[in-house]
């Protein structure tokens, strides 16, 4: 993950994001050169990235290296919404390039569509890890290669705690916010987390409640075995105790991702809810800071981390150079492309034949998104995740300025479904 485009691409997760909805039918005009203008046999694969060009140069070059003959010719837009318009755009004019960026997103569409080229196939899928193979898969096929994936939960400002006594991480959600009234009471802010989509925090504390379905509480949502309501609203009344106790002020209804990560590196409050894609931008603005990642916990003494698989790389079923592009991807997941990504981005990577050297501060995370770990609602609804996303967000601002109860979110969210059908 590219640590420049982390903070675009930490707003964008939590926000509405404009699905990728009737492309065959868009026909738009591409603005920008073309990336898929190489000649089939030309030994040059076009790419799409949202990774900056600093980032992914030194990839290029050495499968270049590797392969002599074959070149990348890269464009780039930045994630997310103004990536998926350009691939939109794209490949509803036929001007796709050989391989792009499949996300949480675009996922359903692409899919659908038949934009992508079905990997299971491939004879290095298996090295891609499980749930990444499973987060871009659609009836038994393969259509996205991811090499990574984040997790989220509380980064504390270790000296803060150090003046309360902090020895070790809550045990209970309860513990948690015993905590926060020690640094409140010591005239220290304890907690912020960003109001601008679904919060890392509650992200997890649903992660328990899908844990203890199996891993299959959405699907048994829309497959009308339970509701919205009875799944997210003990989750949603544990999460509330954070305002109705005063661990976190009403006020960060009106913050964003970015304001909060702000505060954290001035100093000004303990903790905040965030993913390990922000720890690099948090170093690099407050070097100084002593920085460590806890994982959620919750009512009865479980922990959970939110998260998600990364984006993944998908090969264009129309691919003007199918064997460069099949070539690239398979370098792309590699060991030696992985491990090159992985310096140039400090990313979990998750591949079988790579293990990456961490930040200490990810260590305690690190296992469990290997293991895929984590949970993220908007990347686990099986569709109208744009709708939804939009309304979980208006419902929780909602809750946080003390209008509505911790039922009514799921509630709401029923209701949103019911709609799209």
């Amino acid at each position: 993950m590219s640590l420049p485009a982390a903070p675009l691409r930490r707003r964008a997760l939590a926000r509405t994001v404009v699905a990728l909805s009737a492309i065959a039918a868009t026909a738009l005009a591409l603005t920008g050169c073309s990336a898929g203008s190489a000649s089939a046999d030309s030994k040059t694969v076009t790419f799409l990235s949202w990774d900056s060009q600093q980032t992914m140069q030194p990839v290029f070059a050495e499968f270049e290296k590797e392969n002599p003959g074959y070149k990348v010719q890269a464009s780039y837009a930045p994630p997310v919404p103004q990536y998926i318009q350009k691939l939109q755009t794209q490949l509803g004019s036929g001007t796709a390039p050989d391989v792009f960026i499949i996300t949480a997103e675009n996922k359903t569409q692409i899919m659908n569509g038949g934009f992508a080229k079905d990997l299971s196939g491939e004879s290095w899928i298996s090295n891609v890890a499980k749930a990444a193979r499973d987060t871009y898969t659609k009836d038994g096929k393969v259509y996205g290669a991811a090499v990574a994936s984040w997790g989220g939960g509380f980064l504390v400002n270790k000296d803060l705690l150090a003046k309360v006594g902090y020895s070790a991480p809550p045990k209970t959600w309860d513990d948690f916010l015993a905590l926060a009234k020690k640094l409140s009471s010591a005239g220290i802010t304890p907690f912020y987390e960003a109001a601008d989509g679904v919060p890392v925090s509650l992200a997890a504390l649903l992660g328990l409640e899908n844990e203890s379905h199996g891993g299959s509480m959405d699907k048994q949502i829309w497959a009308g075995k339970t509701t919205f309501a009875k799944t997210w609203t003990p989750a949603v009344k544990t999460w509330n105790k954070l305002f109705t106790e005063s661990a976190e002020p009403r006020t960060v209804a009106g913050l964003t991702g970015d304001q909060v990560t702000q505060q954290f590196e001035q100093g000004k409050v303990a903790m905040i809810g965030t993913g390990s894609w922000n720890l690099g931008a948090v170093q690099q603005a407050a070097p100084n800071l002593k920085l460590d990642f806890l994982a959620v916990p919750g009512a009865s003494g479980e922990s959970y981390w939110a998260g998600a698989v990364s984006p993944g790389y998908a090969i264009n079923a129309k691919a003007k150079d199918p064997a460069a592009a099949d070539k690239f991807v398979q370098f792309l997941q590699s060991k030696k492309g992985v491990e090159i990504y992985q310096k140039q981005t400090q990313s979990i990577t998750t591949t079988a034949d790579f293990t990456p050297s961490l930040d200490p501060a990810l260590t305690t995370m690190s296992s469990a998104v290997r293991d895929g770990k984590f949970y993220l609602p908007q990347v686990s609804w099986p569709d109208h995740s744009d709708v939804l996303n939009s309304e979980a967000v208006a419902l929780l601002q909602q809750l946080i300025a003390g209008k509505i109860n911790p039922e009514d979110v799921g509630t709401g969210l029923d209701a949103k479904l019911q709609s799209t059908k």
